[in-house]
C-alpha cells in the first residue's frame, strides 16, 4: 500500500454541502441535554478533490463550522474521466451499499441525497447511482467513500498488468 499524499486544504476552492442536521439529547441528572449533530460533504470539483466530516454542537451553525474542519483533515482525490467515473463500481460500508456506474455525456447525476452530495462535490457530471441497504446517511456517504476509493485510471490499470495504455 502506497503512502497517501497530503492534500492541502488551503489552496483548494472548497465548496461546502450540509447532508444531514440531526438533534441529539443527552439524559441527565437535571433533565435533557440538547445538541446537534452536522454531516457536511466538502469538495472542489475542478479538482476531483472531496472529502466528509461530522460536527456536533449545541448550536446548528458551530456544528456545521466543526464538520468543515473535520472533513478538511478527511480528503480524497478521485480518479475520474472527463465528466464521469472510468468503471462501475460498488461501495460497501456496514450494512450501506452503493453502486456507482459510469453514464454518457448528457445523463447528469442519478443519485439520491447524500450520494448526490458526494458526487456533486467531487466534480461527477454523469453518473447512475443505487444507493443499496441502510438510509442512514452517514453509512452511506462511508460507502460512497469506499467506492471513490476502489476507482482504477487505465494508467493505474496498465501498470498492474505490466502494459501500455494503448494496448487495453
Amino acid at each position: 500500500m502506497a503512502l497517501k499524499k497530503k492534500i492541502d486544504a488551503n489552496r483548494l476552492n472548497l465548496k461546502d454541502q450540509v447532508v444531514a442536521i440531526n438533534r441529539v439529547t443527552k439524559v441527565v441528572k437535571g433533565g435533557k441535554n440538547m445538541s446537534f449533530a452536522a454531516l457536511v460533504v466538502i469538495g472542489d470539483p475542478a479538482e476531483g478533490v472531496v472529502g466528509y466530516g461530522s460536527g456536533k454542537a449545541k448550536e446548528v451553525p458551530q456544528a456545521i463550522r466543526k464538520g468543515i474542519e473535520a472533513a478538511k483533515k478527511n480528503l480524497h482525490r478521485v480518479n475520474l474521466t472527463e465528466t464521469s467515473i472510468p468503471h462501475q463500481v460498488l461501495g460497501r460500508f456496514g450494512s450501506g451499499h452503493v453502486l456507482l456506474k459510469p453514464a454518457p455525456e448528457g445523463t447528469g447525476v442519478i443519485a439520491g441525497g447524500a450520494v448526490r452530495a458526494v458526487m456533486t462535490s467531487a466534480g461527477v457530471q454523469n453518473v447512475l447511482t443505487k444507493s443499496l441497504g441502510t438510509a442512514n446517511p452517514h453509512n452511506v456517504i462511508k460507502a460512497t467513500f469506499d467506492a471513490l476509493t476502489q476507482l482504477r485510471d487505465k494508467a493505474e490499470v496498465a501498470a498492474l498488468r505490466g502494459k501500455s495504455v494503448e494496448e487495453l
